[in-house]
């Protein structure tokens, strides 16, 4: 491999090889003055900056159907299909999501991806994660799978602790797996395990550097997904490994020739951090981002899925004929049909995405909705902006209300007009008495009627 190569990126010519052996030492580095367990984890700075490098191409893959079962009952193959469906229009034409995960191990699993494997759509591909052994390969294989995720945890936590075993035993065992896969044809995905809390230039990168050359001879791209198994990753600019994203990407991509569209970031969501987390992995050189549906996973959770999806968009100013509805519909399936209860204030998804009980901000909807409203809601997701009534709503909130309710024939309520203030005097009413729920659309329907027969109290 040459040392000096040409970056079309940059225009300029950049040397291409470092050379890093795995450190095979006899203590594990646990990174103790960073990780002290009896307290919360520190972030250090050495103030090294590295270059953003937006890929050519960035897209999602999916791993509800792995990932997020981990943490809920199990979906039914005929879930799975439907969501399955959902997530091929959400995704687009162009495959901006990209590939769907899936377990293999029971005959529930293996129906649940025969089914989607039947709609033969494009995107997202079915990919699978699997244990490594011989058994579990041939199973990939005979099931048609091309790709599939392979663990290998790389932090001394998991070498040393886990595995009882020295970073040169336990390289040499991922190395052994990885060409078990290649052997058979298929794709091998690795899984980084614990990145943010590994010795990045003694085993990270070499391990890495290892890949790249199996991946030359083989004729066959061998991934890498970068795993905050913990949620550790920062992506603050200047904040030392373990725990830089932009770090962890530059270095894999400058030190270990791993190329965007190798890379893909995996991140969970114990520090609240998981988005920002998964569009700085964009930003410094991966090409995709693993997510779930809600974010659903163990513990704290995925990156949810539809949160970078808007996050495409607002990065590259375009949907790239992405379906966005189909959020709401997913947010529906999962409410109405699968029994999962969305937090209200979820974004995108949750009851209260866009609905307010302030006075003053449904005054401000009431005057322009672009005044509280993030986007044209209505328009990009069909969920219009919505007033939810209570004992703070005011006459402005009740007004808006009555416009979503009873607008369509053309006539319009001011936070002025009569029958609003009637109205909020009997809401008003009902709190002073100690009511501390929201009014239901069927309980304000009902009082409007009382004034104003006219207005259905159906919906």
């Amino acid at each position: 491999m040459s040392k000096i190569v040409f970056d079309a990126h940059s225009n300029l010519l950049r040397e291409n090889y470092y050379s890093y052996t795995v450190q095979d030492v006899k203590e594990p580095n646990l990174f103790p003055e960073i990780f002290q367990y009896d307290q919360v984890p520190k972030i250090a700075f050495n103030r090294r900056i590295v270059p953003m490098h937006m890929p050519d191409e960035i897209w999602i893959t999916d791993t509800t159907f792995r990932d997020g079962q981990q943490s809920r009952a199990p979906f039914t193959p005929a879930q799975i299909l439907r969501l399955f469906d959902l997530l091929h229009r959400l995704g687009g034409p162009h495959g901006v999501i990209r590939q769907s995960e899936f377990f293999v191990y029971s005959r529930q699993d293996q129906r649940a991806l025969e089914l989607c494997q039947a709609r033969g759509y494009r995107f997202p591909e079915i990919t699978t994660w699997i244990r490594a052994t011989e058994k579990d390969f041939n199973l990939v294989r005979e099931l048609g799978v091309s790709e599939t995720g392979i663990l290998v945890s790389c932090s001394d936590y998991h070498i040393f602790k886990k595995m009882n075993m020295t970073r040169m035993q336990a390289m040499d065992q991922y190395l052994g797996v990885v060409k078990m896969a290649l052997e058979r044809g298929i794709r091998p995905r690795c899984h980084f395990e614990d990145i943010t809390r590994a010795d990045y230039y003694g085993f990270v990168v070499p391990f890495a550097h290892a890949l790249s050359k199996l991946s030359e001879e083989a004729g066959i791209p061998i991934k890498i997904r970068c795993c905050d198994t913990l949620g550790l990753g920062v992506s603050y600019p200047g904040a030392s490994l373990p725990r830089s994203v932009p770090g962890i990407i530059y270095g894999l991509r400058h030190y270990a020739n791993m190329p965007s569209t190798l890379l893909e970031w995996h991140g969970h969501n114990d520090f609240g951090k998981v988005v920002c987390n998964a569009a700085t992995a964009w930003l410094y050189g991966a090409s995709s981002v693993n997510c779930s549906i809600l974010g659903i996973g163990e513990r704290t959770g995925n990156c949810p899925l539809e949160s970078m999806v808007m996050e495409y968009c607002s990065l590259r100013g375009r949907s790239d004929e992405m379906e966005l509805p189909v959020i709401t519909e997913i947010a529906e399936y999962f409410e109405k049909e699968i029994g999962y209860s969305i937090p209200p204030q979820t974004p995108f998804m949750g009851r209260d995405f866009c609905a307010t009980r302030a006075g003053i901000h449904a005054d401000g909807l009431l005057k322009d909705e672009q005044i509280y409203n993030i986007f044209n809601t209505e328009a990009i997701l069909h969920r219009p902006p919505c007033v939810l009534v209570d004992a703070h709503s005011g006459l402005a909130g009740i007004a808006y209300w009555m416009n979503n309710q009873f607008g369509k024939n053309g006539r319009r309520f001011e936070k002025q007009d009569e029958l609003v203030a009637k109205v909020k005097a009997d809401v008003d009413a009902l709190y002073a008495q100690g009511r501390t729920t929201t009014m239901s659309d069927a309980e304000l329907r009902a009082i409007c009627h009382k004034y104003a027969p006219e207005l259905s109290p159906d919906k």
